[in-house]
């Protein structure tokens, strides 16, 4: 009878052996539901949250937040007047090039813009600096229309192509004036795009000084006067290099005379003022101004993204990220007072994408109650930010891919097939039995 008893326990400590020390070791993961949670923010802009990635071997997965906004910048309609200097000095060599190929090719490139899939915009162009006819300088004619309104990309490149810089000086105004004839009397946008390198030292019926007040004044008037009239104006200037050069006809140096008629950058006479080097060319007018007379940006602002995960996820699994947010700020850690993270994104413009990714890796000291539980890998997440009209909104979902524990289920052990801890176990309770039995032979013995 007692051999039976001690032989029930043997057996019992071996089962306790196996069930207790099989947990991390034997127990599997598996992703039962991959679902993707999706919440619209406009009509192609959303949110999104899946599972991008899992190692069941190691017992993680992978999640990814991102936010995308596919809007489409709506692009200018009305009407463009190009007004491009063509005085000889556009032709002075600028890194292995000339300032009037850099400035030209960038004006082209920027009518190419402007007009693909816009039909609601037409593009006309000035050309302006002295007439070659010394009896003209001071006229109307120290500026000509090299092509009229027109949607036709080519014709317009083309005819900005066939542009020879060989005026000897710069009447701006006269640009200015003629420019502002070609407009329609549609009541639509108008804007004005001036591309110089030269500070203006003629205008029209001026005081035959060069760079004098008269010239200043009347070419700051026609700047005023566009306004005026609700011609949306940006100016380039380049080539500038040196602001303290007086002219001989002048007191007044180059940095004088241009902040008197073009204002500065921060502080413009009208409309927007760029005043670069020569190597700042090219991404002003193909990107600043380009951006510049987009009318509307169309921009998801002030985001707040809240993602909750459930208790049994926070207790039994590490929570780490993969990837940081490349736009805006995500907690660096789980808050423990409500099982969440937060991210922030100021502004999310058309055209651009926000991600960020963290990974959920078991514990090695679970809870083994989980096991056997569909777990959801987030409880919800809550959406606040301002849309396309600036109106607030708010909206939420509790889609969420979903995890599942699974452990083998318990056996007695075969032979060959104990584990080391098993085995240990077998061991010691064969010495135990062996001195509780020596202990019962000694005392009959006795």
């Amino acid at each position: 009878m007692k051999n039976k008893i001690f032989m029930g326990l043997f057996l019992i400590i071996i089962l306790i052996a196996n069930v207790s020390f099989a947990s991390y070791s034997t127990v599997t993961m598996s992703v039962v539901e991959e679902p993707i949670c999706t919440i619209k923010l406009s009509e192609n802009s959303k949110f999104e949250k899946k599972l991008i990635a899992k190692d069941l071997s190691n017992k993680e997965v992978t999640l990814q937040l991102q936010v995308t906004n596919e809007e489409i910048a709506d692009k200018p309609t009305g009407e463009i007047m190009i007004v491009l200097d063509d005085s000889d000095s556009m032709n002075d060599e600028v890194a292995g090039t000339t300032r009037k190929d850099l400035i030209f090719n960038s004006a082209k490139t920027l009518v190419t813009s402007f007009l693909e899939n816009n039909t609601q915009l037409k593009i006309g162009v000035v050309r302006f600096s002295t007439n070659t006819d010394v009896s003209k300088e001071g006229t109307i004619d120290d500026a000509s229309i090299v092509s009229p309104l027109s949607n036709d990309a080519t014709t317009l490149n083309n005819a900005i192509s066939n542009i020879e810089a060989n005026g000897p000086r710069t009447n701006l105004q006269s640009g200015l004036l003629l420019a502002s004839n070609q407009f329609t009397k549609t009541d639509n946008n108008k804007y004005m795009i001036i591309l110089t390198d030269g500070v203006p030292n003629v205008a029209i019926d001026y005081d035959k000084t060069y760079y004098s007040d008269d010239v200043i004044n009347k070419t700051k008037q026609q700047l005023q006067a566009l306004n005026t009239q609700g011609i949306k104006v940006t100016t380039m200037l380049s080539g500038i290099k040196d602001e303290t050069y007086v002219p001989i006809t002048t007191e007044k140096n180059f940095g004088q005379i241009i902040k008197e008629i073009f204002g500065t950058p921060d502080k413009p006479t009208v409309g927007n003022f760029y005043y670069v080097t020569d190597a700042e060319i090219e991404k002003t007018i193909k990107t600043d101004i380009y951006n510049s007379l987009v009318p509307i940006e169309k921009a998801l602002k002030n985001i707040t993204i809240v993602d909750y995960f459930p208790k049994e996820i926070i207790n039994n699994f590490d929570f780490a990220y993969v990837s940081d947010a490349n736009i805006g700020n995500i907690s660096s850690k789980v808050d423990t007072t409500n099982n969440s993270i937060t991210w922030t994104i100021p502004e999310l413009t058309n055209g651009k994408t926000a991600t960020v990714q963290y990974k959920l890796k078991l514990k090695e000291n679970f809870d083994s109650s989980i096991v056997g539980k569909i777990l959801n890998t987030n409880q919800k997440v809550d959406i606040d930010y301002t849309d396309l009209e600036d109106a607030k909104q708010t909206k939420t979902s509790d889609i969420s891919p979903k995890i599942k524990l699974t452990e083998p289920p318990v056996t007695l052990p075969k032979a060959g097939t104990l584990t080391l801890i098993g085995f240990s176990v077998l061991a010691g309770g064969l010495l135990v039995y062996s001195i509780i039995r020596l202990t019962i032979i000694h005392n009959k013995m006795n």
